[in-house]
């Protein structure tokens, strides 16, 4: 579980509190504000299993990034090459 999970999930508890009292002492805002919370609990924990399902997928697959860059140059008037890296 990620960041993006747990945060989903303490959003979702908040969020839900929040409606229940609005509703309980009938203050419409707090219920709006509960309601928008949990919405956004929603997105938090979408966005933490997508980015569970990436590193999952490219751990499996045994990616591998080389950045190593390989350059000849040829020098023109000797005509000789010379290998370097930058």
């Amino acid at each position: 579980m990620n960041k993006d999970r747990v945060n989903g999930m303490i959003d979702e508890v908040a969020g839900s509190a929040k409606r229940k009292a609005g509703e309980l002492t009938d203050n419409p805002k707090l219920q709006v504000k509960g309601i928008v919370q949990q919405a956004k609990s929603k997105v938090e924990n979408a966005l933490g299993h997508a980015k569970e399902a990436v590193r999952d997928a490219t751990d499996g697959a045994g990616v591998h990034c080389d950045a190593r860059v390989n350059l000849e140059l040829k020098n023109a008037t000797t005509g000789a090459q010379r290998s370097g890296s930058k």
